[in-house]
């Protein structure tokens, strides 16, 4: 069991990684990674019930999480890493030539921990729902999350996800939307709106809950209450709202940074505000 503390502590290792990796490569979406960073450390170091050590594609009798959002793999490489998928020292290789922490997750380079390609927009959920149903005819209780990105939501496979899963009872299953309301091409509104997603998720027959996903405790707290809600007979769904760029005050609230590598002086501008921890830079 981690502390909120401890668990912050990780997030915060974790941004600086993340801000380290992208300009290292000078390449990457920093700004989507540092916003769900403290959901996929309260997912990775508390939550899902995961074996790293023994890992296996299957993911038989554990929990199973698949990153629709695939871009920002610099926090998913950063916080597999620690908790020991692989060495924190391979992260200085993000989005090298030939190596295993490519641009887009992809299992072809034999990364434990990954059991999936993304990246292409609107497919993981679909995967999750997949992996859902696997677990159910194995008579497997263990729980299956899945996160995507609210522009993703733009794409019309997700929507058929979400009504198949609602529809087909799938119960072992929490997917979570990133809504903070930005994407590449600038905020969500403006590119497509869209709309309440509470009332929309509600009527394809989920549970829905809101929470602050740059608040540890919030996202400790709506994972516990997304848990509770599971096996009865309708998916659960988390509404995080978060700020792209969480950490850095010159990459929030912009939709800048979705995708574009800090230059050195930004770079050290951004550590500079993320504080160091005991874990230290890799």
């Amino acid at each position: 069991m981690k502390t909120v503390s401890e668990l912050q502590e990780i997030a915060a290792q974790v941004r600086r990684d993340i801000i380290r990796m992208v300009y290292n490569a000078q390449s990457g979406h920093p700004g989507g990674s540092l916003g769900c960073a403290d959901l996929l450390t309260a997912l990775y170091f508390e939550v899902m019930d995961i074996q790293p050590e023994n890992f296996t594609q299957n993911g038989e009798n554990e929990d199973m999480f698949f990153l629709s959002n695939g871009h920002i793999s610099p926090l998913l490489y950063s916080v597999m890493a620690h908790r020991g998928y692989f060495s924190v020292s391979e992260l200085a290789t993000f989005r090298k030539i030939g190596t295993r922490l490519q641009g887009h997750p992809t299992p072809v380079e034999k990364l434990p921990g990954l059991r999936i390609a993304s990246g292409s927009l609107g497919q993981g959920l679909s995967v999750a729902i997949g992996a859902a149903i696997a677990k159910k005819s194995n008579h497997d209780s263990k729980i299956v999350y899945a996160l995507t990105g609210d522009g993703e939501l733009q794409e019309g496979q997700v929507w058929e996800a979400f009504m198949f899963a609602g529809a087909k009872k799938i119960d072992n299953l929490i997917a979570i939307i990133d809504h903070n309301k930005k994407q590449i091409d600038g905020p969500t509104d403006e590119v497509l709106s869209l709309g309440s997603l509470k009332d929309k998720l509600t009527a394809f027959n989920w549970e829905v809950i809101e929470i602050d996903g740059n608040d540890m405790m919030a996202v400790l707290n709506g994972l516990k209450i997304a848990q509770s809600l599971l096996g009865n007979e309708k998916p659960v769904v988390i509404v995080m709202k978060t700020e792209m760029g969480m950490g850095v005050d010159f990459m929030m609230g912009t939709h800048k940074w979705h995708g574009t590598p800090p230059n050195q002086e930004q770079m050290m501008a951004a550590l500079e505000q993320l504080p160091t921890t005991s874990i230290g830079d890799f």
